[in-house]
């Protein structure tokens, strides 16, 4: 599976390690940024690039997920979700990371690096990126509704 990352400055040690540890796992890893330390950097274009990609992929064929961080993962799911196609979850015990996948068919992960140990946001992580999506018709069902607001701007009754 290839898993696309991101980052802010606060999440950029812990970005580091998910690259180590995830490509010993197997996983292809993708680094959208940032390069180097920069406490003014500003976060909304590296995760807005790896979540872009994520869709890209997918739409191509190719088992993808993706994963934005930060302080507290707020800001980075918000600028993943700006992306057509992208459903980031913020992940903050082992039941949000799993449910996204399990009833959400989330494909971009969302983890705050100022609110977890390392050890905590790694198995977040790879709780995320193992769990299947459940397939239940009702959350598909959910899932297409939202698709559909996204592109008809239209709510449903």
């Amino acid at each position: 599976m290839r898993v696309h990352i991101a980052t802010d400055h606060a999440g950029m040690e812990l970005s580091s390690h998910l690259i180590t540890v995830l490509s010993a796992n197997g996983y292809e890893m993708v680094d959208h940024g940032p390069a180097s330390y920069d406490a003014e950097d500003d976060y909304p274009e590296f995760c807005i690039k790896a979540a872009a990609a994520v869709v890209a992929d997918q739409a191509a064929g190719v088992d993808a997920l993706g994963i934005v961080l930060g302080g507290s993962g707020n800001g980075e799911q918000i600028s993943a979700n700006k992306v057509p196609g992208v459903r980031a979850a913020l992940a903050w015990n082992l039941d949000t990371a799993k449910l996204a996948r399990e009833h959400n068919d989330a494909n971009v992960v969302a983890v705050g690096g100022r609110q977890h140990t390392v050890a905590e946001a790694t198995e977040l992580i790879e709780a995320f990126l193992q769990e299947p999506f459940s397939n239940a018709e009702r959350h598909s069902r959910r899932i297409g509704q939202i698709a559909s607001y996204e592109t008809s701007g239209e709510v449903f009754d």
